[in-house]
Formats: structure tokens, C-alpha cells, sequence
């Protein structure tokens, strides 16, 4: 008898209760080790790749890709023992039986002899029937599946009255008929032993072929445009869900302050330059968001309020000894906001590198949920837009957040003379039960004197 485990979807990341499957590694069939990646998904912070718990072979594939599926719920079923199942699907000889035969998954075992006979409408219909109201009470779990007790035979439903003829589909089918609307009890299935496929299901919802480029029923993808059509619609799903809660719980829960600052930035722009041609820095870029961080962290220092969290529950204002920088990164799945750990402590190179893989990774959608946890502050950059400012939003959980502008070519006044200089916006948005104006501007006013004048740093 085959030894059959669940693999329910695991909660990846704090707080996640759905995941969308993006794609399987493997399919029904094939050998699977411990460890071995098995399907990659994608959940409201980030795209995963999920190892197998087990060594076996895969019995079956309980869930579609495209499909969002909730924590806990099972997703593959992993046969532990794939010999013994092999010699239990042999054919008994004649006058032998092992009373049982091979089962649809999601059925359970019925008894029959070991040789298949012809099935009779009623007889075969009802036994099928009562086996499905047995297992229909059982809730999925990552246990080995045990044979069921013999069920009590429930009375014949309408359609078995009519003719005693259970259709065969397994669970995914039966929910994609469902959605379809159409009734499996007319069908034929084309599969082995007459089970109703996909395929079946769908040719019945849409008998007529399917255009070159159309969809099919339930798998349009997302934003696609029918012909002629002004407009369309993209499912809110994934990164872009969890963004958009986010936003509107930040904007609706703390009080919103918003301060601006324009400075000379020229003195970095000119340490940097320099910076190419030192030997500890050929093989790094510090781009001016790494010069932004070192000088996020080394104000946080002296204004340790833009690094604390308001606790509602608690009624207490914590403030953290430490500084995990989160910057905001566009990717191809929305925006995502990493963290680059324990800043504080980090030199300018240092930070540069981190920065550097951290962009790499979230725009190639390798971030791992860890990576996006428990922000103290956020940097977000819009300079690269070629945006001047803007007016940034609190990630849930922190104080403040800085938006630095674009480095551009603007007129100022140095010693009386309007002169060239590297000029940049800084913004500053803080919650204000946790800092006050005072405390706020003396923090964006420290940022933008290190930013104008990196030498001002040792003197933090």
C-alpha cells in the first residue's frame, strides 16, 4: 500500500497566510530527494522556492500553478514507499485477492476483488458513492494516509437515481467544473479508466476552438487585452496586495509630517570621484544612496527617535539600539523594501556592497522573506527616476522614512557668487506621536550637512 504524505504550504514569512504557486519543479512521477526544490511561489513579500520534506516519488500534484492557495492547505502528495505501491497494483492471480485495488487520490480505497470486472451502473455507482461521502470529512494534514474504515453507504443523491453513475475527476478538476459551471455528470471522461480531465472540463465550457491568442476559460492571463478592447484588468495579488494594505494601514494610523531639504551634495560627488581611483574602492560603486545611508546612520545617532516604533498595545515607545535599513526597490512584482542588517555598524564600503546585492537580488525576485522583516528606517530613491522629491509613506512599524531626490546641475550661491553646483532634494517623513518637528528637522539638517560636507562625519 502506498505510504502517502501531504505536503501542506508552509508559512514562509511572519504574518503571510496565502501564496500563489508560480511553478512546479517536478510532476507526477519522478523521484524526489530530501531538500530538493519542488515549486517555486510567490507570497505577499517575495518569491520562494519550497524544498521537499521528504524522499519519495510524487503521487500527485494537489494544485495548479496560477492557483492561490492558503497556509496549511496541501499542495503535494508524496508517496514515501513507491515499491510497495508498485506490487500492489499487480494483478492478483486467479482465486487470490488482496482486497484492494489501485485508487483515484482523493477517494480512498473501495474493495473489490483483485481482477477488475465490468463495472454495474448501480452497484459500482453506490460503492463509489459511499467511499466519497467517507473521505469528504477529512481535513488535509502532512500525516501518512491510513486506509478508512468502511463507510456506512449514504442514500443515493438525484443523479444516481437517475442512472447510478458517480463521474470520476480528481479535486482540482471538480473545482475548475464548479467555477465553469459545468456538470461532470455528463461527461465522458477521456482519461484512464473514463476520468474526467481538464481538458474534458474545458471543452465542455467552450465547445467552440479557441481563438490563436485567446484564452482559455479560467487561465486568461493577467492583464491580457481582448481584441478592440480600451480597457483591462490585473488581479491584485502578491507583492502588489500586501503594498497597497500596507499603505493604506501606515497612512490611516500614524500622522503623517513631511520635511524638505535642499543641499550642495558637490563635496560627495567629489569624494566619490576620488573614491574610484583608491585602491579600497576600484572594485565597489558607491553611488549616492550608499553616502544617504552612512549619513542616515550616523544622524540616527544623535536623533535616535527617527529609529524608534510606536507600540499602540503597549502604550511605549521602543527604541532600537540598532539600525536594519530598509531600502525601497521597484521590481517587475511591485515594490519590495529589503533590509541591509545592522547598518550602524557597517564602514561606506561596506554598505556599498550590501547595497549593491540587495538591489541585484530583489530585482531578480530572489529576496527571501527573512530579508524583508523587522525595518528600523527606510531610504527610498527616488533620484533615479530622475524624480526631484516626493512625499513618502511610512512602512508600517517604523518612524521615518527618507526620499532622496536626484543629483542635478543647478545654480547656487557660494560667497556671494551664483556659481555650478551638485544639488539634491532630501524629504523627510516621520510619524509624528514618536518624533516631533524639532526632533525631525534636526535629524534631516544632520543627514544634509554629512551629505554636503562628508568630512563633518568624524565629528559624529
Amino acid at each position: 500500500m502506498a505510504q502517502l504524505k501531504h505536503f501542506p504550504l508552509p508559512d514562509v514569512g511572519e504574518g503571510l497566510t496565502e501564496a500563489e504557486i508560480l511553478g512546479w519543479k517536478v510532476q507526477a512521477g519522478d523521484t524526489v530527494t530530501v531538500n530538493q526544490v519542488i515549486v517555486e511561489i510567490e507570497t505577499a513579500k517575495a518569491a520562494v522556492e519550497l524544498p521537499c520534506p521528504w524522499a519519495g516519488t510524487v503521487h500527485q500534484l494537489l494544485v495548479e500553478p496560477g492557483q492561490t492557495v492558503e497556509v496549511g492547505s496541501p499542495i503535494i502528495a508524496i508517496d514515501l514507499d513507491p515499491a510497495s505501491a508498485e506490487a500492489a497494483e499487480q494483478p492478483a492471480e486467479e482465486g487470490e485477492s488482496n482486497g484492494q485495488v489501485a485508487n483515484l487520490v482523493g477517494y480512498g480505497p473501495r474493495a473489490s476483488s483483485g481482477k477488475r470486472r465490468p463495472r454495474k451502473a448501480g452497484s459500482a455507482g453506490a460503492a463509489q458513492q459511499a467511499v466519497q461521502g467517507a473521505m469528504q470529512g477529512a481535513a488535509p494534514a502532512a500525516t501518512e494516509v491510513a486506509e478508512p474504515e468502511p463507510a456506512p453507504e449514504p442514500q443515493p443523491t438525484a443523479p444516481e437515481r437517475s442512472g447510478g453513475y458517480v463521474p470520476l475527476a480528481k479535486p482540482p478538476v471538480r473545482k475548475l467544473a464548479k467555477d465553469l459551471g459545468v456538470d461532470l455528470h455528463v461527461l465522458h471522461g477521456s482519461g484512464d479508466g473514463g476520468v474526467i480531465t481538464r481538458e474534458d472540463v474545458r471543452t465542455a465550457a467552450e465547445p467552440e476552438p479557441v481563438r490563436p491568442g485567446a484564452r482559455e476559460p479560467g487561465t486568461r492571463e493577467p492583464g491580457a487585452r481582448e481584441p478592440g478592447a480600451r480597457e483591462h484588468r490585473v488581479p491584485v495579488k502578491g507583492v502588489r496586495k500586501a503594498t497597497a494594505q500596507a499603505m493604506v494601514d501606515s497612512a490611516f494610523t500614524a500622522p503623517h509630517v513631511t520635511e524638505f531639504l535642499t543641499v550642495d551634495v558637490t563635496p560627495m560627488m567629489e569624494l566619490r570621484e576620488r573614491l574610484k581611483a583608491h585602491p579600497g574602492f576600484r572594485d565597489v560603486r558607491v553611488s549616492p544612496l550608499a553616502f544617504a545611508a552612512k549619513a542616515v546612520c550616523l544622524a540616527a545617532r544623535r536623533t535616535p527617535d527617527v529609529n524608534a516604533t510606536w507600540d499602540e498595545p503597549a502604550g511605549e515607545i521602543v527604541y532600537k539600539d540598532y539600525v536594519h535599513l530598509g531600502i525601497a526597490a521597484a521590481t517587475p512584482r511591485g515594490l519590495v523594501v529589503p533590509k541591509v542588517r545592522d547598518a550602524d555598524g557597517m564602514s561606506l564600503r561596506e554598505l556599498a556592497e550590501a547595497l549593491e546585492q540587495l538591489t541585484a537580488t530583489a530585482r531578480e525576485g530572489r529576496t527571501s522573506p527573512e530579508a524583508l522583516r523587522d525595518g528600523t528606517f527606510t531610504i527610498t530613491n527616488v533620484g533615479v527616476f530622475g524624480v526631484d522629491t516626493g512625499t513618502p509613506i511610512l512602512n508600517p512599524g517604523e518612524s521615518a522614512i527618507l526620499a532622496l531626490g536626484a543629483v542635478r546641475d543647478m545654480p547656487w550661491v557660494v560667497d556671494g557668487q551664483v556659481v555650478p553646483r551638485k544639488v539634491c532634494q532630501l524629504a523627510l517623513s516621520f510619524d509624528h506621536r514618536v518624533v516631533d518637528g524639532e526632533q525631525g528637522s534636526r535629524f534631516l539638517a544632520d543627514v544634509g550637512a554629512l551629505l554636503s560636507d562628508p568630512s563633518m562625519a568624524i565629528t559624529y
